[in-house]
């Protein structure tokens, strides 16, 4: 039985990661780790790096406590950062994008900057200060970088000017359509957003990357997605956050049309199946249940093109859904 102390000591990490870390092993090391690489401010190579990104992942809550994630898109430059404390965004709002409820002036934000066509990605997450309607700055709470670990190798193009706006309107769906499962079922990459209200602190918004071979993640006939966690840097910030708080938020993006499917629902980590072990490279499980869902055609200005080498090697060592039993 997993177990979860009451109260964080002023760690690095919350309750719901350092359970995840003793249940692995590494909550021993984890703790000197997090101490060295969770940072308040941004490094001199993050700072550079956030300038050349097409593309950024966002996740925030809305004011109904439901978590949310989008990618929204701009030509290089519309990060910047002007001291070590703060990335500057140049993104106006978009209320066709159900994350937009959740971006005010004073609310928790997770970041994803990424490249997939180098491999390269930062998270940050931190506090939101806007003075107007065409961008806001991002105090950060913390900023560190990730593994290229399941990274599908896309080079990308813009297809329209970023200002205009798809002409297509958002689809609000009461459970998953054709379309929607075409998309879950053929992804091989989609984001997730998640938060936790700390005991010893601010809220804090996390939105991460999750890669796998093309229909990695199951729907079941319920509608519930069930999704293989592979090795890792044995971080969990996001099903550490479940532990504490099972609110989840999903973004698939259509690479070759620009569109994006998100849901917001609840999340389950399953750390014992015998599923898990079924499921080539999958050291635990976890299930999502979309309660509101949003199809969203054309919303990207970017399309991708899927490199011909473009496949993870951490891939290599993981299997399929359709695998099983053989």
């Amino acid at each position: 039985m997993l177990t979860m102390n009451g109260t964080e000591n002023g760690s690095s990490w919350h309750a719901g990661e350092i359970a995840l870390q003793k249940k692995a092993g590494a909550a021993d090391r984890m703790s000197e780790v997090g101490q060295r690489v969770l940072r308040n401010y941004l490094l001199e190579q993050h700072r550079d790096f956030y300038p050349q990104l097409p593309f950024i992942v966002l996740g925030a809550v809305d004011t109904a406590g439901d978590v949310w994630a989008t990618l929204r898109a701009a030509h290089p430059g519309f990060l910047h950062s002007p001291d070590i404390h703060t990335l500057g965004v140049d993104l106006d709002r978009d209320p066709a994008d159900p994350i937009d409820a959740g971006m005010n002036d004073g609310d928790a934000i997770g970041m994803l900057g990424i490249e997939l066509h180098t491999r390269r990605r930062n998270r940050l997450n931190g506090t939101i200060r806007r003075q107007g309607s065409d961008g806001f700055d991002v105090t950060v709470g913390q900023s560190y970088g990730n593994c290229p670990q399941y990274i599908q190798l896309r080079d990308f193009e813009f297809v329209r000017d970023p200002s205009e706006r798809t002409d297509q309107p958002a689809l609000h769906l009461a459970e998953l359509d054709g379309r929607a499962r075409d998309m879950i079922k053929s992804a091989d990459t989609f984001f997730v957003a998640s938060y936790v209200d700390r005991e010893d602190g601010p809220r804090e918004v996390d939105v991460s990357h999750r890669g796998g071979r093309t229909g990695f993640v199951r729907i079941g006939s319920d509608g519930v997605l069930t999704i293989p966690d592979f090795a890792g840097n044995r971080f969990f910030n996001t099903l550490g956050n479940f532990l504490v708080n099972p609110k989840a938020g999903l973004v698939f993006a259509d690479f070759d049309s620009g569109g994006l499917l998100q849901l917001a629902g609840d999340a389950e980590v399953v750390l014992e199946s015998p599923e898990i072990a079924a499921f080539q490279g999958a050291e635990r499980l976890w299930r999502f249940t979309p309660r509101r869902i949003v199809r969203r055609s054309g919303a990207l200005p970017l399309r991708w093109k899927f490199r011909q080498d473009g496949w993870s090697p951490s891939l290599l060592r993981t299997g399929r859904w359709e695998d099983r039993g053989r």
